[in-house]
């Protein structure tokens, strides 16, 4: 493949194209890519110096991985806001469309092979995933980010911190339960409020929790019999208790547990679960928090459960927010890493898109945009399809943020629309116009919500596959420029690196240059009903949406409580632009069933479930941990 050297960009030190011997054939599997180049990247704080960040601008966690403080230098960068895209694709199918592959390649074309200052935004994959059925999510083949096995496994600690603090906020919860259950109210309150040193003294959440019941006097000794009752007991009510423990891994055994058999915890048992730690709303949290205040609030407004008045008990009257914050201040700094030609790259946070909002960070985007300055480009990913990922950054996260995205990137293949026609996965890889044709449908949906609902310019990136013939290629070309979409380009950047997305990239830089019109699909104000409306017949193409009498008097308790302005989050099948898997291309008439909403108060959404969405996946026969091992000089084998 031949280089192309333009100058029209400031550049990034250190980005390292891949020269055309390098590149070789049949290309090889990923981490034997991903570890050859890994002897020839740059250590991390070379990448960090060409950003213009200092050494007292992020901590090192080894040779290739860093930490970047939010209150960073902007002394060096070239100031200004960069262009801001979002990359999605359309609803995935077994067979693959390389979504996370085609935001390193765009990112490897920028900044290795066009000169540009880019940076690619992605989340931290799943243990999950990466020991189940789907593997890592460090793009593929000659576009990834590397060291792939610290992006696939423990990254800098930042799933295991959630999974820590999680699981201090669910035992906390118990405790509680527990030593309410089992005292007088004298005796809690005089043990509540003494510390180690004997003396009586409220400690700084229970400072609040006397603010936010009208108590006014802060000396202990003071309160009258009734306010020593009403400040010690939150008088939970063990049914209402949503909190599950979580564990990095999918374990289909803990999805329904028992907890409290033990002796000493005399006969005291209640059932309840476990989630996968990206499922736990402190990563929805992470990726949505603006800066450590904002973390600390969000944790604090944490509802875990429900008096048996039905007061709502947060995380603050728990007493253990502060101590939840100390566990994961250092997971709110974005994680820098960099892609096989040595663009830079943000890994950080990692909510699902089918049960949370499926976004990396709003600070590891800020921070990026601010560190490309004017003339820069940052490519965000989101998870699954343009109607769950999608949807929810420009919803939930640029609602949040207040960020205004300029270009959007839909990734599709030749084989996956086929597979939307109905036709089986053999059959993909047999040329049919036709078929194409017919699953096109899927994609233009997606070209019509990004171009028209959210009014942002969009580029259809058409990865190629071997089996795909040109008859094929241009119908979809063709077809995707004549519904909306500023381009559609043909990328191989899996088997040529950077160099294969050149196209591409530079369509994507002509579309962030165009004007956009970007609008949320609702208003702060609009109920929570309608919002759910909007969302299911607008994006999704419903004819309606169903409710039980359970979920209206849930949604109108919600409204009664103040969370009527929170965004909706939408737990359903990605499979489907419908809330059912089978329903392929791009159903119309159907009716949606909400049948649960629940909300998160320190997240700041409301998410209705679509069907039987779980949040604890399970392993399938044969899980991707049967290939993984070590060899002998401590190489990591088989992660994909």
């Amino acid at each position: 493949m031949a280089h192309h050297d333009v100058h029209d960009g400031a550049g990034l030190a250190g980005a390292r194209p891949y020269a055309p011997a390098e590149l070789r054939r049949p290309v090889p599997q990923d981490i034997d890519i991903a570890q050859e180049r890994s002897k020839a990247i740059a250590p991390i704080a070379e990448v960090a110096a060409g950003l213009g960040l200092g050494e007292q601008d992020y901590a090192l966690y080894g040779r290739y991985k860093a930490k970047v403080h939010l209150d960073m230098s902007r002394e060096n960068t070239p100031g200004g806001r960069g262009k801001y895209v979002v990359v999605a694709g359309i609803n995935p199918t077994p067979l693959g469309e390389g979504k996370s592959t085609t935001t390193m390649g765009l990112a490897q074309a920028l900044g290795a092979h066009l000169n540009q200052r880019a940076f690619a935004c992605v989340r931290q994959p799943s243990q999950g995933p990466t020991f189940g059925i789907k593997g890592g999510a460090a793009g593929g083949g000659y576009a990834q980010a590397v060291p792939m096995e610290d992006f696939n496994l423990h990254g800098t600690g930042d799933i295991h911190a959630i999974t820590a603090a999680n699981n201090l906020l669910a035992a906390a919860i118990d405790a509680r339960v527990f030593h309410e259950s089992s005292q007088g109210d004298e005796a809690l309150f005089r043990r509540l409020t003494t510390g180690n040193d004997g003396k009586q003294s409220f400690a700084p959440p229970m400072l609040r929790r006397l603010a936010k019941l009208g108590i006014a006097e802060t000396d202990p000794s003071k309160l009258d019999k009734a306010e020593r009752r009403r400040f010690a007991r939150l008088d939970i009510d063990p049914e209402t208790i949503s909190w599950r423990r979580v564990t990095d891994c999918n374990d289909r055994f803990l999805r329904q547990v028992t907890v409290g058999q033990g002796p000493n915890e005399k006969g005291r048992t209640r059932e309840t679960g476990y989630d996968i730690t990206v499922a736990s709303e402190i990563m929805a949290i992470l990726a949505l928090a603006t800066d450590l205040p904002d973390y600390r609030e969000r944790l604090r407004r944490i509802v875990v459960a429900y008096s048996k008045s039905g007061e709502p008990v947060t995380a603050d009257d728990i007493g253990c927010a502060g101590a939840l914050l100390a566990l994961l201040k250092d997971s709110l700094e974005p994680t820098l890493m960099q892609t096989l030609e040595g663009t830079p790259v943000f890994v950080h946070a990692g909510p699902f898109a089918n049960i949370a909002h499926g976004n990396s960070s709003i600070v590891a985007d800020q921070l990026a945009l601010d560190i490309v300055g004017e003339g820069g480009y940052v490519l965000t990913e989101a998870g699954f399809g343009a109607d769950m990922g999608g949807e929810k950054f420009f919803n939930i996260k640029c609602r949040k943020s207040g960020l205004q995205p300029d270009a959007g990137v839909i990734v599709c293949t030749v084989r996956a629309l086929k597979y939307h026609a109905g036709k089986t996965i053999p059959e993909c890889s047999i040329p049919d116009v036709g078929a194409v044709r017919t699953g096109f449908a899927n994609l233009q949906k997606h070209i019509h919500n990004f171009t028209t609902e959210f009014g942002v310019p969009t580029v259809v990136c058409l990865n190629r596959f071997a089996s795909d013939t040109q008859e094929e290629l241009d119908e979809v070309i063709a077809l995707a420029k004549g519904t909306g979409a500023a381009d559609c380009v043909v990328c191989s950047h899996w088997a040529d690196g950077g160099a294969g997305a050149v196209d591409a990239a530079k369509a994507v830089m002509k579309a962030a240059h165009m004007p956009s019109k970007f609008a949320l699909s609702y208003p702060d104000a609009m109920p929570l009903k309608e919002k759910i409306e909007t969302i299911c017949k607008k994006i999704y193409g419903a004819a309606g949406v169903s409710y039980p009498p359970h979920v209206e008097k849930k949604l109108a308790e919600f409204e009664a409580h103040g969370y009527g302005s929170f965004p909706i989050c939408m737990a359903k099948t990605q499979y489907s632009l419908s809330h059912d898997a089978a329903l392929k291309g791009a159903p119309t008439g159907f009716t949606v069933p909400i049948q649960d909403v629940r909300v998160s108060c320190g997240a700041g959404f409301v998410f209705p479930l679509l069907g039987d969405i779980s949040t604890m996946p399970g392993l399938p026969t044969r899980p991707a941990y049967f290939l993984i091992d070590v060899e002998d000089d401590g190489t990591v084998v088989g992660l994909s």
